[in-house]
């Protein structure tokens, strides 16, 4: 029989970083948001399904919303206090998550798109007919 090892959990110390990068990432189904330093490490990230949307309420602002205040509150421990945010993609979250990350009190320096263009890429999907 294998011998069964107290497994020990790396405890998280709390880092001294006083700006960074908010990445939301707003797809048509979810909203993603990743806090970094100015390096890009990660500090924070949160999403809609992770707070327990699941189906078509993960893509509401509501639920875009709940996920930046999870992700901004993490970042605070670590003693966060500017941000520049990157806003991707076409989904119904970016403006909620933005305002939701100024309201827990993040003082937000810029606000940059950088959503891929295709310069005549992929096919896009059909049209859908409802």
């Amino acid at each position: 029989m294998a011998k069964e090892q107290a497994g020990r959990v790396k405890r998280r110390e709390r880092k001294n970083i006083s700006s960074g990068v908010a990445h939301v990432n707003a797809s048509f189904n979810n909203t993603m948001i990743t806090i970094s330093d100015a390096q890009g490490n990660a500090i924070s990230w949160s999403s809609s399904g992770m707070m327990g949307f699941k189906g078509s309420r993960k893509s509401t602002p509501y639920a875009a919303q709940v996920a930046a205040e999870d992700a901004g509150r993490k970042a605070q421990e670590h003693g966060m206090r500017t941000l520049e945010v990157e806003v991707k993609g076409p989904g119904s979250g970016r403006e909620s998550a933005l305002r939701a990350l100024q309201a827990i009190g993040f003082q937000i320096t810029s606000i940059r798109d950088v959503t891929p263009i295709p310069h005549n890429g992929c096919r896009p999907p059909k049209r859908r007919r409802v």
